[in-house]
């Protein structure tokens, strides 16, 4: 029934990472662990069960019900650690942060989190106020060649009562992760919402830099000039008003962004922003030009760092777009519309486990190689596919599924590795799956020995 070439035809680097996350846990937990990432990696329902039933799991149901729900492990040390685990596989000049938020829709009132939200994507085929979960994520964005990606790091499900806001959330999220970037250049992506004093002010006092859009009609002025008279000295120059900017110089380029090489229009200036404390900042107005030679609407997007070229804020703008990618693909392709535990703290493990089921594959698609490429070979016939993480799922389909993982976890040496790790993994009869089929074989003859014997047949 299973065609594949084995277990030599997963790539090594993927039981690497997660030998590198499951250091994060207890030694007890990390069995458990392993099956519940990989039945997450393989299977399209978010149910615990679905991803019980994807694999050949060695406990009953409830030690893993258990373990999720009275386990001593933290889900965000788990969200730490696989931070640790891009900075070490994917070495990046500048490390470029995602803060955003989404929204899960829900029916029932006893969701934890579950309350009425403002439905801002403005659909004409939903509500403008839905009933539904909030969750502010933190992701990282990699660049591999062309191909830009958004990693899922860490969610947090919005509270119903208190007085937390989204941007509280953002700087919790922050706060955990910020240790790990220590003398690193960081760059955190916002979107109008978060480009909000109270964040920025975090963001600076971490030495960590943004990058956002802000509205029009943000109030921005020109550097003073000092007139050497007596009285206090000046703040603020000229404000930049739609004239002032209309007269400022423009400039045409031919740049990458979202995913296609596009014509981009930009002014832009160095100037004081108001809400900002009369911070320094460079302020980008951009349009993107089609093939018409037609314009979109202006875009205002500042950058806390100054010293940052036109080209270089809009280029970097642009790689907070995957983010969205991530949202539609998590909650549509990878379950997390179907997490529907019934505490918030089991949720946010479960969640965890859902966005690391994600990310592995995510990874792999930068990876590259032709150990990726044979896995993700599912359709030979359809030449020039793009690598995608569904892809790669779909091949780590044919090898793990209904297969005892929990086997390939060392705990002497602490390694998540195969059973033909270090042998010559040719398939056939000495292949890996032949031997997988003959302890099979065995157990199937010991437990049926053993009942015979019960029963007195021999």
């Amino acid at each position: 029934m299973m065609e594949n070439k084995g277990y030599g035809n997963i790539p090594r680097i993927l039981f690497d990472f997660i030998t590198f996350l499951s250091s994060a846990l207890p030694l007890r937990s990390v069995p458990t662990f392993i099956e519940l990432v990989i039945g997450a990696m393989i299977t399209q329902a978010g149910f615990v069960t679905q991803t019980w039933l994807a694999i050949a799991p060695v406990r009953d149901w409830t030690s893993y019900y258990k373990w999720l729900q009275k386990g001593k492990w933290s889900w965000v040390a788990l969200g730490v650690q696989m931070t640790r685990l891009i900075l070490k596989f994917f070495v990046q000049p500048v490390c470029y942060l995602i803060i955003d938020d989404t929204l899960i829709y829900r029916s029932s009132r006893k969701a934890p989190g579950c309350t009425i939200h403002h439905q801002h994507g403005s659909k004409p085929n939903r509500p403008r106020f839905v009933r539904g979960q909030c969750w502010v994520s933190l992701a990282f964005s990699l660049r591999q060649g062309v191909k830009t990606v958004a990693i899922p790091l860490l969610s947090r499900l919005m509270r119903v009562n208190g007085n937390s806001s989204k941007l509280t959330a953002a700087q919790v999220l922050l706060r955990v992760v910020a240790p790990v970037f220590e003398n690193k250049k960081v760059i955190v992506l916002l979107d109008s919402w978060y480009m909000r004093w109270p964040l920025l002010q975090f963001l600076l006092k971490h030495q960590f830099h943004a990058i956002g859009q802000i509205r029009r009609d943000t109030a921005l002025y020109d550097l003073p000039v000092q007139t050497g008279k007596r009285g206090r000295p000046r703040i603020y120059g000229t404000k930049y008003t739609p004239e002032i900017v209309e007269a400022l110089p423009e400039h045409r380029e031919y740049v990458m962004i979202y995913g296609k090489e596009q014509w981009v229009r930009y002014r832009s200036a160095v100037c004081l922003a108001r809400f900002m404390k009369a911070r320094k900042v460079r302020a980008v107005w951009m349009q993107i030009e089609d093939k018409s030679g037609n314009l979109t609407g202006r875009r205002l997007l500042l950058s806390t760092n100054s010293e940052l070229s036109a080209l270089e804020i809009i280029t970097s703008y642009a790689r907070r777009w995957p983010i969205e990618d991530v949202f539609n693909q998590m909650k549509n392709r990878w379950g997390w519309k179907e997490a529907w535990q019934q505490s918030r703290q089991v949720l946010h493990r479960w969640t965890q486990i859902l966005s690391i089921g994600f990310a592995l594959p995510q990874l792999l698609t930068l990876v590259g190689g032709q150990q990726v490429k044979s896995l993700a070979d599912i359709a030979p016939w359809r030449e020039n596919h793009p690598l995608t993480a569904g892809r790669i799922r779909l091949g780590l389909q044919r090898i793990f599924r209904q297969v005892s993982v929990r086997q390939f976890w060392n705990p002497k040496s602490r390694k998540f590795e195969p059973p033909d790790h270090g042998k010559n993994n040719n398939s056939g009869r000495n292949g890996p799956l032949q031997q997988l089929f003959m302890m099979s074989k065995n157990n199937f003859n010991d437990t049926n020995q053993l009942s015979r014997r019960k029963k007195g047949e021999l």
